[in-house]
C-alpha cells in the first residue's frame, strides 16, 4: 500500500482534489521553498508590529537572552515582547497551522473541495459552549466549555452518520449540517436571553480574536494542536489512497474506516482546540489548502506540510492586520472573509474549464 501511494499518478486523483495541478518545474520548487521558510520572517515581523514598536534586532536579542538565561534585556520592552506579544503570535501560528492542515485532511478524506474543519458542526457547538460559559455558567472557563461542546458536536455528528460499522461521506456531511443547525439554534436562544453586555462579548468571541490569549490559556491547548497536526502529517501518504475512493483504497489493503476515523478525530480535536483559543476564524481551513494545492498539486505528502507552514504565516499576518492596521482591533473573521471571498471568486474563474465535479 505504501508503494501504491508513492506511485500514484496525478490523473488517478478525483477532479475534486486535482483542480489546479500545481506550478511547473522551477517555479514550483521556488514557491515551495518560499512557503516552507515563510513562518520565520512572519514571526519576526509579527513580534515587531504593534502600538509599541520593537526593532528586529531587539526582538532577536530579547528572545535569545531568555533562551540563554542571561536576562540581558530588562524593562517594558522585554515585558511587552515576552508576556503579551509572544503568546499571541505563537497562538496565531499554531491555530493557523492546525486549522489549515485539518482543512486539507478533511478535503482529502471527504473528497470535497468545499469542506472546512467546521463541517461536522464543531464551530456551532464550540460557539454554544462559549456563549454558555460567558452568559450562564460563568464559573466555567470559556475555553474549556468551547472545547468540550465542539467535541460533543463532532461526536454527535459522527455517531449519527455511522451505520453498519461504516461512516458514509454524504451521511457524515449531512449529519454535520444537522448538528450545526441544532447548536446554532441553541446559541440563538442564549443570545436572545442574555444581557446586552454579555451578548456583545459572545458576538466578539464568535468572530475570532487572539486578544485574550496569555501563556496560561495557551498552555491548555498548544500540545494538543501540535500532536494532532503531527499525527495527520505523519499519516499523510494514506490520504493519497483514500482520495481514490473507498473501493480502490480497500483493494489496496487499507482499513478505510479506521483511517477515516483517525483523520477525522485528529482534525476535529485540533480544530476544537483552535476554536477554544481564538473563536471561529472563517475560511482559513478552506482557502489555505487550495492556495498550497495551486502550487504543489494534490499530493498530500507535500500538501500537508506546506499547508502547515502557509497556514501559520497567513493567520499571524492576518492577526497583525487585525491589531495594528485600523487603530482599533478588528475581529479576525471579518478580515479572513474579505480576503477569502475574492480568492474563491478567482479560483472559480481560473478552474472553470476543468471544474470540481
Amino acid at each position: 500500500m505504501a508503494n501504491l501511494a508513492r506511485r500514484l499518478p496525478l490523473r488517478r486523483f478525483p477532479a475534486s482534489v486535482r483542480a489546479g495541478a500545481g506550478l511547473p518545474g522551477y517555479w514550483r520548487t521556488v514557491a515551495i521553498g518560499l512557503v516552507a521558510i515563510s513562518p520565520i520572517p512572519a514571526f519576526v515581523f509579527s513580534m515587531m508590529v504593534g502600538s509599541f514598536g520593537i526593532a528586529a534586532e531587539d526582538v532577536i536579542g530579547i528572545i535569545w537572552s531568555r533562551i540563554a538565561g542571561t536576562d540581558a534585556y530588562e524593562g517594558m520592552t522585554s515585558t511587552v515582547l515576552l508576556d503579551i506579544r509572544l503568546p499571541r503570535v505563537v497562538a496565531a501560528m499554531l491555530v493557523g497551522m492546525g486549522v489549515s492542515v485539518s482543512g486539507a485532511v478533511l478535503q482529502g478524506v471527504l473528497r470535497n473541495p468545499l469542506v472546512d474543519p467546521y463541517i461536522l458542526g464543531l464551530s456551532a457547538g464550540a460557539a454554544f459552549g462559549a456563549a454558555l460559559a460567558i452568559a450562564v455558567a460563568t464559573w466555567l472557563p470559556v475555553q474549556l466549555s468551547a472545547f468540550a461542546f465542539g467535541l460533543l458536536a463532532m461526536g454527535i455528528a459522527y455517531s449519527m452518520a455511522r451505520t453498519g460499522g461504516r461512516v458514509p461521506i454524504v451521511s457524515l456531511i449531512l449529519s454535520g449540517v444537522i448538528t450545526g443547525a441544532i447548536f446554532t439554534a441553541l446559541l440563538s436562544i442564549v443570545q436572545i436571553s442574555v444581557h446586552e453586555r454579555s451578548l456583545q462579548t459572545i458576538v466578539r468571541w464568535i468572530m475570532g480574536s487572539f486578544n485574550a490569549v496569555t501563556w496560561p490559556t495557551l498552555s491548555q491547548g498548544w500540545l494538543l494542536i501540535i500532536v494532532g497536526t503531527i499525527v495527520m502529517i505523519a499519516l499523510r501518504w494514506r490520504l493519497n489512497v483514500l482520495a481514490l475512493g473507498d473501493d480502490e483504497a480497500r483493494s489496496a489493503g487499507m482499513n478505510v474506516e479506521r483511517y477515516k476515523a483517525v483523520f477525522i478525530i485528529a482534525a476535529a480535536l485540533v480544530s476544537a482546540v483552535a476554536v477554544a483559543l481564538a473563536g471561529i476564524v472563517a475560511l482559513v481551513g478552506l482557502i489555505v489548502p487550495h492556495m498550497v494545492r495551486m502550487i504543489t498539486g494534490p499530493d498530500h505528502r507535500t500538501l500537508l506540510p506546506l499547508s502547515a507552514a502557509l497556514g501559520a504565516t497567513y493567520l499571524v499576518l492576518v492577526d497583525d492586520l487585525s491589531r495594528a492596521a485600523f487603530g482599533v482591533e478588528i475581529p479576525l473573521s471579518i478580515i479572513t472573509t474579505l480576503i477569502g471571498a475574492p480568492f474563491f471568486w478567482l479560483l472559480l474563474r481560473t478552474t472553470k474549464s476543468s471544474g470540481w465535479e
